[in-house]
């Protein structure tokens, strides 16, 4: 028998040309269909659409979506004062305070602040965790406070701001503390292959102070995959497969300077009073 012939396939067709054509809410499709001489009752089917059109996506959407921004860049507004406060609080205790102060002043009435902060701004759509506008809300203020507003890489640095964890942001400190030295101007002069070594025996020695159960299974995963986006946001590199065999990684990572940058910009201020 051709499939086309098929007593359900039959069926089929039949509820589709008479039912389906009705509009919604007409009646609920009831049938049966005979297949190899048994009889199967078709259940009573849902009008089509009523789950749908009765939960008014769109109006929710909205109903949600504009106070979200709003309370957002609300938040986002007051955490970038606090942090330029904070700022400026420190300048306070520094010596020359008052020219600091002039100088603060005319970053943040630059234009170049004003495209610093619409990156942020944007950002803010993409998130409703606080701690992910506190980073940007410091990036901004850092940026101020060393006079270093480029537009572009504060779009990266936003944007890496609210993708990136928890979880990635204590990698890429552990990162930071393990090879920051290694930026220091003596370290730069010395040649690439000694700065491999280098990193190599620093890996050896950080994963030898660990506590190896906490980096199995689950675990290990979470942190490959802070690994693998840290290296898509260019802020580390792989140096190659590692010859020490604890940890759960085949890698070990180089810091970049962009991740040192991010690392630092995202850092809270805080004033000794």
């Amino acid at each position: 028998m051709a499939i086309d012939d098929h007593p359900l396939t039959v069926f089929n067709r039949q509820i589709e040309s008479d039912e389906l054509r009705k509009p919604v809410g007409a009646g609920a499709i009831t049938g049966t269909a005979k297949v190899a001489g048994a009889v199967f009752q078709i259940p009573p089917l849902r009008p089509f659409g009523l789950v749908a059109k009765g939960f008014d996506f769109v109006g929710k959407c909205l109903a949600i979506g504009v106070p979200t921004v709003e309370e957002n860049l609300k938040l986002f507004g007051q955490l970038t004062e606090d942090a330029i406060l904070s700022v400026e609080g420190r300048l306070l205790v520094l010596e020359d305070s008052a020219e600091n102060a002039e100088k603060l002043q005319r970053r943040v009435e630059s234009t170049e602040f004003l495209q610093y902060l619409a990156s942020g701004v944007l950002q803010t759509q993409r998130t409703r965790q606080e701690n992910r506008l506190k980073r940007m809300a410091w990036i901004i203020a850092n940026g101020v406070s060393q006079g270093d507003l480029d537009p572009e890489s504060g779009d990266d640095m936003m944007r890496n701001a609210v993708e990136l964890t928890e979880h990635d942001i204590n990698v890429l400190g552990a990162i930071y503390n393990m090879q920051n030295y290694l930026f220091s101007q003596q370290e730069l002069n010395k040649e690439s292959s000694w700065r491999i070594s280098a990193i190599h025996s620093l890996w050896e020695e950080w994963w030898k102070n660990q506590a190896f159960s906490s980096y199995q299974g689950i675990n290990c995963m979470a942190f490959n995959s802070s690994f693998a986006r840290l290296q898509s946001a260019g802020f580390i590199a792989s140096i190659g497969t590692k010859t020490f065999v604890q940890g759960p990684t085949m890698h070990d990572y180089e810091l970049l300077p962009d991740g040192k940058k991010f690392y630092e910009r995202i850092q809270e201020i805080t004033v000794q009073q």
